[in-house]
């Protein structure tokens, strides 16, 4: 089974950007459909952005659309998501996550659909 690990959260001024990494081993990476969410505290882990096999078609939630893009490289089986223009409403962990299948047509929303996990890497956007 693939395993995810995240890389590149941090602290960072709102107007700013940060380029969040998930590199994953373990499985077919390239058969794999791939998403970002993030839980803020207090609040449930939400979507933002999911990409298809080939990942010439992406999904980014409406907060973020203009502001983030989601890429993969299947050579190096890694997954990353680009924030730019960064706001405090950003803050939260930001987790990667593989679906339970692979689609060049579907991209799923729902975390139910997703069923491998990273561990999480913390951004925090200040005022």
């Amino acid at each position: 089974q693939v395993q995810l690990v995240e890389s590149g959260g941090g602290l960072v001024q709102a107007g700013g950007s940060l380029r969040l990494s998930c590199t994953a081993s373990g499985g077919t990476f390239s058969s794999i459909t791939l998403g970002w969410f993030r839980q803020a505290p207090g609040k449930d882990r939400e979507f933002v952005a999911g990409i298809n096999l080939s990942g010439r078609s992406t999904y980014a939630v409406d907060s973020v659309k203009g502001r983030f893009t989601i890429s993969r490289d299947n050579a190096k089986n890694t997954v990353y998501l680009q924030m730019n223009s960064l706001k405090p409403e950003d803050t939260a962990a930001y987790y990667c996550a593989a679906a339970k299948g692979g689609w060049d047509y579907f991209i799923p929303r729902d975390r139910s659909e997703y069923n491998v996990w990273g561990q999480g890497t913390q951004v925090t956007v200040s005022s």
